[in-house]
């Protein structure tokens, strides 16, 4: 068996296959979805770092669809979850069932056994079913009467939430949205991509068939697993590293904050960045992989004293505000 070939960029063959087929899914994604090429990057971005992804726009703005649509491209199962109310934490993780057959309680796995789980309006939900996800998206296990379960490899939590509705909602807490490697903010369309969305559907394009709309998978499990061994060889000099530290760090003194990022902000944002630079054909990451990452990964880590924020400060302002004042090194 010969040895698989080295390009410019030191990646072997299969790194090189799979970042090549990783590019395609923007085309493919687009034949369902319009206009959201920044979004489609970033969650492949969390599932280079095995991380997940927070959704945020207002409703109608295909959030679901893009998920469905990057499920469908990666040949990835996917399950989606409404969060309400009364959800239940087991509804969620699975429980056990009595069988009267074998007079014996058997474990029926919840909808959180899948490679993409779509948890849709995540803040509609009590904490407490809230809380039943971060061990699924820490340690990758569900425990269930004191036995762990492991998930499916690759595992992504996608979330969603509407930033307009507050009524019947529950904010996530802080140590919940530091389990997010990324927050993605999902803008409404351009004048031109609206018009695009309605011309398609007024051809018959139907949300949820998307095999008929085109989208094929482009890429699968295998083309992820060469793309993170590849990621994982990414070089990161000291400059870089003491770079990414000085911004997080940067935050902690701002007046704008009450809470600045953690240290697992920083490997966040260090890892975001790794997978980016890979993405875009390099094996060692540089200032701008670092600023490009530094919104979706610190946004939601951050915390707003209330005096800034009446008078309209928000998180992006003062992140963009940390990264203009912290020296870059050259």
């Amino acid at each position: 068996m010969t040895d698989p070939t080295t390009d410019n960029a030191g990646n072997t063959g299969d790194a090189h296959t799979a970042r090549a087929s990783l590019e395609a899914l923007r085309a493919e994604i687009a034949k369902a979805v319009v206009g959201q090429d920044p979004a489609v990057t970033g969650l492949v971005v969390a599932l280079l770092c095995r991380g997940h992804v927070l959704l945020e726009g207002v409703p109608g703005v295909a959030k679901t669809l893009l998920v469905r649509a990057l499920a469908s491209a990666l040949e990835l199962d996917t399950k989606r979850v409404q969060f309400t109310p009364d959800l239940m934490p087991s509804d969620v993780t699975g429980s056990l069932v009595y069988d009267a057959r074998t007079a014996a309680f058997s474990f029926q796995p919840g909808p959180v056994f899948t490679n993409l789980l779509l948890a849709d309006e995540i803040n509609r939900t009590p904490p407490k079913t809230q809380s039943s996800l971060l061990e699924a998206m820490e340690e990758r296990q569900v425990t269930v009467d004191g036995t762990p379960r492991p998930l499916p490899e690759p595992f992504l939590v996608a979330a969603t939430q509407n930033p307009v509705e507050y009524e019947g909602t529950y904010p996530l807490p802080e140590a919940q949205l530091d389990r997010f490697l990324l927050k993605l903010t999902i803008p409404l369309p351009s004048r031109q991509d609206e018009i695009d969305v309605l011309t398609r559907h007024a051809s018959g394009f139907n949300p949820r068939d998307l095999r008929a709309a085109g989208v094929r998978p482009v890429a699968g499990p295998a083309d992820l697993e060469a793309a993170r061994a590849a990621v994982a060889k990414t070089t990161v000099s000291p400059e870089i590293t003491a770079y990414v530290v000085d911004i997080c760090r940067a935050t902690r003194e701002s007046p704008s904050l009450t809470l600045g990022v953690s240290p697992r902000g920083a490997t966040a944002l260090l890892a975001a960045a790794r997978a980016w630079a890979w993405l875009t054909g390099r094996d060692y990451v540089i200032p701008d992989d670092v600023k490009a990452l530094a919104l979706p990964a610190l946004r939601h880590r951050v915390q707003l004293r209330p005096e800034a924020e009446m008078e309209g400060v928000t998180t992006d302002s003062v992140i963009n505000s940390v990264l203009a004042h912290v020296p870059v090194p050259r």
